[in-house]
């Protein structure tokens, strides 16, 4: 693969974050829902080891919940691209 096309797919998955993340639903997923209904949702409220960089797939600080979600869909997108990237160009390093 060559540098454009790697480019060319990093901003399709750029758009695809962002924008399909504008319609992603606020409301709890089916897990959470059961553990609502039942009652046992604050159970699983623990202090973590690690705090989540877009903990509820939101950044921290935008005031608009849409904007959040479409920045968190972003910046995800770029940081498991960046990870990916580097870790493939050091296996392609150790095979040549």
């Amino acid at each position: 693969m060559n540098r454009k096309e790697i480019l060319v797919g990093l901003l399709i998955a750029l758009v695809i974050g962002g924008l399909i993340s504008l319609f992603a639903s606020f409301s709890p997923d089916g897990l959470e829902k059961v553990a609502q209904d039942q009652g046992f949702l604050q159970q699983g409220d623990m202090v973590s080891a690690l705090k989540a960089p877009f903990a509820g797939y939101m950044v921290p600080k935008i005031p608009s919940e849409k904007i959040a979600a479409s920045l968190a869909g972003i910046f995800g997108t770029l940081i498991v691209f960046t990870v990916t990237y580097f870790f493939a160009r050091q296996l392609k390093k150790k095979g040549t």
